[in-house]
């Protein structure tokens, strides 16, 4: 007598952000059969983000077509600060009026699934390790290039968030120790603060007022100048885009060495808006990698684009809810 088949196994990941937040179930194999989008309001308050979370995740199963039977657990990426352990939002910067919320367990009574919480950059970084472009590898670092630098560690399955839940902040590893650049963070000389989307954009506007150089920057308003407008540009030939680009390229092989040469680990992914600047931009980091990194690690670490895009943040959600509540469970 055939023994019978055990019901399909699915995850809800929900992604929250400064402006959005993107939710999807998540079958067993890191595959998304949904996608939903909704404001965040983050002005609103933490306890009208809450709500506007669980309604994410309910039009998440919904247009998946999954039963609320067929979810096994919540995984749940927030912006930091945070204390991942305790399911606590401490003092967010881009979520005034969300501080010391307790984000996790609120979640959970709204939902009544099992919930985990993790770090944004965590959670793509996971992502991308289990369903993405490091899948298949033991050891992972991503760095997510937007407004700021992101970034997430994936050593054996296991995500190294820290003691107090501030693992794998790499966007502020200090590229520039000397007359840096001051970050976002109020740091000086932090990787952010040099390979950001808004850093490219300052950086080449402040070229164009300390030079003469022509350069079709010079036509688009300054307060419409951004990090595409300079990618477009130097895919053009524009020397001072280009120059801004190449040194940007340069600072992010810096940020992956510096990692490189502390974990060691199998593949180090860039992903975010940024690697829209395409094929050249990367191979300009890979160049300046191989300059930099002791020759083995420079022959044997894939530098790579990572593949799920604006999706990384939820399945790597669901895919840690999996990793603790469900069959990824060690």
């Amino acid at each position: 007598m055939n023994e019978p088949r055990p019901s399909p196994v699915y995850y809800l990941g929900i992604d929250l952000g400064g402006t959005n937040i993107k939710s999807g179930v998540v079958d067993d194999e890191g595959r998304a059969l949904s996608h939903v989008s909704l404001p965040t309001q983050a002005d609103h308050g933490g306890e009208a983000g809450i709500a506007s979370l669980a309604e994410a995740g309910r039009r998440a199963v919904e247009a998946s077509g999954v039963g609320w039977d067929g979810i096994a657990a919540v995984g749940l990426g927030t912006p930091g600060t945070m204390d991942i352990d305790a399911g606590m939002l401490l003092e967010p910067p881009n979520l005034p009026g969300w501080e010391n919320l307790p984000i996790r367990a609120r979640l959970e009574e709204k939902l009544g699934k099992p919930t985990v919480l993790q770090n944004d950059g965590n959670a793509a970084a996971f992502g991308e390790y289990w369903a993405g472009a490091g899948r298949g590898a033991r050891s992972e670092v991503m760095f997510t290039l937007g407004t700021g630098v992101g970034c997430g560690i994936v050593i054996d399955g296991v995500i190294l968030q820290g003691r107090h839940s501030h693992g794998g902040e790499c966007g502020h590893i200090i590229v520039q120790a000397v007359n840096g650049r001051r970050c976002s963070c109020g740091g000086i000389g932090h990787l952010e603060a040099y390979a950001s989307a808004t850093a490219v954009a300052r950086r080449a506007l402040e070229a164009l007022e300390a030079e003469t150089t022509p350069s079709s920057l010079r036509t688009i308003d300054p307060g419409q100048l951004d990090s595409r407008a300079v990618f477009m540009a130097a895919q053009a030939g524009d020397a001072i885009a280009a120059r801004i680009m190449s040194e940007t390229a340069y600072y992010l092989a810096v940020g992956a060495v510096s990692l490189m040469h502390t974990i060691d680990p199998d593949v180090v992914l860039f992903g975010g808006g940024m690697i829209a600047a395409g094929s050249p931009f990367l191979t300009t980091i890979q160049k300046h990698v191989k300059e930099l990194a002791f020759p083995i690690p420079a022959a044997r670490t894939r530098i790579e684009f990572a593949l799920l895009g604006g999706d990384a943040g939820f399945i790597g959600a669901a895919g840690w809810a999996r990793a603790l509540h469900g069959s990824g469970k060690k």
